[in-house]
Formats: C-alpha cells, sequence, structure tokens
C-alpha cells in the first residue's frame, strides 16, 4: 500500500515537471530554430516543424501532468509517477542518443531527465 507521504511527494514532482516540460514546450513552438541550435542540429523546415509539433504534444502532456497533480485520484497519481519515472529516464537516455552529442544543452536536458527520474523514484519510495 503506497502512503499518503508517497502521492503527496509524487504530486510535487508532476507538478515541477509540468512546468519544465510546458517551458520545454514554449521553446520548441515558439523558436524551434535555437532549440536545434543549442543541441548541435541543423535547422531544416522539415526538423523546425517536427519540433514544433514535439511542442504541441508537451503542451498535453505538461497539461495533463499539472491536471493529475491537482485533481487525479491517489492510483492515477501513482500510475502517473511511475509512467514518468521511466519516461524521464529514456528522454535522457535518447537525448544522450542524438548524433551530435557533444552539446552542453544535450548534456544538460539528459541531465533534467535523469534527475526527473530519480525524483519520481524518491517519491515512490517514500514511506
Amino acid at each position: 500500500m503506497t502512503k499518503p507521504r508517497s502521492i503527496a511527494a509524487i504530486r510535487k514532482v508532476l507538478a515541477a515537471g509540468s512546468l519544465v516540460f510546458g517551458l520545454s514546450a514554449i521553446a520548441l513552438i515558439a523558436v524551434p530554430n535555437i532549440f536545434n541550435d543549442l543541441l548541435w542540429l541543423p535547422s531544416t523546415q522539415e526538423l523546425e516543424w517536427a519540433m514544433r509539433m514535439i511542442g504541441v504534444t508537451l503542451v498535453a502532456l505538461s497539461g495533463n501532468m499539472y491536471s493529475v497533480s491537482k485533481h487525479g485520484t491517489d492510483k492515477g497519481v501513482l500510475f502517473s509517477g511511475r509512467l514518468m519515472l521511466v519516461s524521464a529516464a529514456a528522454l535522457g537516455v535518447v537525448t544522450l542518443t542524438i548524433y551530435t552529442n557533444g552539446s552542453w544543452f544535450a548534456q544538460a536536458y539528459a541531465l533534467v531527465g535523469f534527475g526527473f527520474s530519480a525524483a519520481y523514484a524518491w517519491a515512490l519510495a517514500r514511506k
């Protein structure tokens, strides 16, 4: 059985993650070329379009994360916490596999993913 402290901690991590993803979404939609430059990716019309699409998807994800953090049932919060633990770690791994992964921004972005994964693990383990 999950304890209330664990659920409360997951809610806080979800809320913080929604803010980070929300800011990423705004950047991806508004200035995808800058995001590409920071990742050392060539900025083409096709890649900028794809980055904007990712940004739109992140708007939905960040909104859902915020909604679950504020209004989700304990069972829903627990499910979201487990899902985001895996997803945040995967974000870190995938970011490090960018063929231009020498970028300081790619490394920092990967660390953010790993950091959130660790935060979800900590929150899920709380008694």
